[in-house]
Formats: structure tokens, C-alpha cells, sequence
């Protein structure tokens, strides 16, 4: 019956499907959101959502507040348990501790999701300047230090089918590459440096900087690691240091048996 739902068709499980949707409505959402605003929102009657959070609060996915409904506990657990199923993320904060450059900066993990850049994991880093973006969180990967790494490790041409030869990238600040030329001439320049640069493209006063890791499996994902840094303090040998250091960790993460370490 199942399959017969799926050919016609038909959801199988619309309870689930809502329910996803539920959670993706409070994942976007800046503030808490009433029971109403939910409703409408999905298109269902408020006695019909109210059932579906009842059940997701059962769960901890969701929790209610005075001003509405939010993102539940369980549900940053499961983040941080997709994170752990990746052998680099594990290992990642000691990595970054044992590096007398990372230990005191901020670093982060990304992964591609779609055309973004997806942030998994974060080591704060001994300075007391909080900076970069939050766990869960997602940049356009075009404009993004960690995002460009990922992409600089494909072809061309795979970046054209992927973003598309006439996209126009949001200019989040007035630095922004708006197109797809001068997001290649950056990636080109990315793969002979060794690392990109995100120079105050996706947030002001920001510099990242970033490089590509291979998955530990063939079944794991493309990741990046990459630094925020203030861009008052961004001087180039600091750049330079950080992007050196960020290969060096990635070195460290990389699979000794992959083909990536042999290359």
C-alpha cells in the first residue's frame, strides 16, 4: 500500500511531512511562534496543529514559551549526533587544541548542503572576541570562506551545473561577488594558494579563511574547515598563518589510507 501511495502520488505518512514542516517553520524563524502563526502557516486548523505540537513537545523537539513555540533540546542533539557520526568532527577540537595557531582562534567545520554552506561544528578558541556563525546556521557557499572551499575542490564546470551559469549571488555586503565569473576567479585563486578567502563578503569586518577535507570514508561528506577573523586584525602574514595551520589540521583529519592523503 505504501509503494501504491508512493507511484499515485499520494503522502504516505502526512502526519510526518507536517511535522517536518512544523520544525522547519521554527528552525527559520527569528523568535518564538504562537500556535496561530503555526497554522496558518502550514495551512491546517489550529486543533490539527496543536496535535502536531503536542506530540513533537513529547519529544523534546519542540518547547512552548510565553511568547509561542521554539526548537526543542533534542533537537541540538541530534545535530551534535550527526556531527559525531563524521570520524573528523570527533576529533576535530583536539586537533584544533594541539595547534599553537587554531588553539586561539575560532574555527569551524562546514559541510555543502545545497548551495550553502552548512556549520556543524565550532572550537571558540581561546580570545575572548566572539565571532562567526552560529551551529546549524548556513552561508550562500559562493560567499563564504568554508563554502568556496568546498566548491574550489570541484571542477569548473561541476560549480556551473551546481550555482548555474547566470546566477546572481545575494550581495550581503557591498563586497559580495554578485556572479559566477568572479566566484571562479576566486576559487582558481583559492586552489593555487591553498586556501580561500572570504574578504568581507558574507558578514562586515569579518575575514574568513578556509580549506577543504576530505570525508574520511568514500560515504562521508565533503567538509571545510575555516577561521573567522576580525578584519581590523586580519593583517596578511595573520592570514597566512591561520591558512598554513588550517592545512596542517586538515592533514591531521585527513584518512591516512584515503586517497587524498596519497595524492
Amino acid at each position: 500500500m505504501a509503494d501504491d501511495d508512493v507511484r499515485e502520488g499520494r503522502d504516505p505518512a502526512p502526519a510526518v511531512t507536517r511535522s517536518i514542516r512544523l520544525l522547519g517553520l521554527l528552525a527559520e524563524a527569528d523568535a518564538p511562534r504562537t500556535l496561530t502563526e503555526l497554522a496558518s502557516a502550514l495551512g491546517l486548523a489550529k486543533s490539527s496543529t496543536a496535535n502536531l505540537c503536542l506530540a513533537l513537545e513529547a519529544g523534546g523537539m519542540i518547547e512552548r514559551s510565553a511568547r509561542g513555540y521554539r526548537l526543542g533540546l533534542r533537537t541540538a542533539e541530534l545535530g551534535g549526533a550527526f556531527a559525531a557520526q563524521f570520524n573528523q568532527v570527533r576529533e576535530f577540537y583536539a586537533v584544533c587544541e594541539a595547534s599553537p595557531v587554531l588553539a586561539s582562534e575560532l574555527v569551524q567545520v562546514a559541510m555543502l548542503d545545497g548551495t550553502d554552506a552548512l556549520y556543524l561544528a565550532r572550537h571558540e578558541g581561546s580570545r575572548t572576541m566572539r565571532l562567526g556563525t552560529p551551529l546549524g546556521s548556513r552561508l550562500p557557499a559562493a560567499l563564504s570562506a568554508t563554502g568556496r572551499a568546498l566548491l574550489m575542490s570541484m571542477p569548473d564546470a561541476e560549480v556551473e551545473a551546481l550555482l548555474g551559469s547566470d546566477v546572481a549571488f545575494p550581495a550581503l555586503t557591498e563586497r559580495s561577488v554578485t556572479g559566477l565569473p568572479a566566484l571562479l576567479e576566486a576559487l582558481a585563486a583559492g586552489r593555487a594558494r591553498g586556501w580561500t578567502i572570504d574578504g568581507e563578503e558574507s558578514f562586515r569586518g569579518i575575514i574568513g579563511v578556509a580549506v577543504p577535507l576530505d570525508g574520511w570514508s568514500p560515504a562521508d561528506p565533503q567538509l571545510a574547515l575555516g577561521v573567522a577573523i576580525p578584519a581590523a586584525d586580519a593583517a596578511y602574514e595573520r592570514i597566512e598563518r591561520v591558512g598554513r595551520a588550517l592545512q596542517d589540521a586538515a592533514r591531521a583529519l585527513t584518512n591516512p589510507f584515503s586517497a587524498a592523503a596519497r595524492a
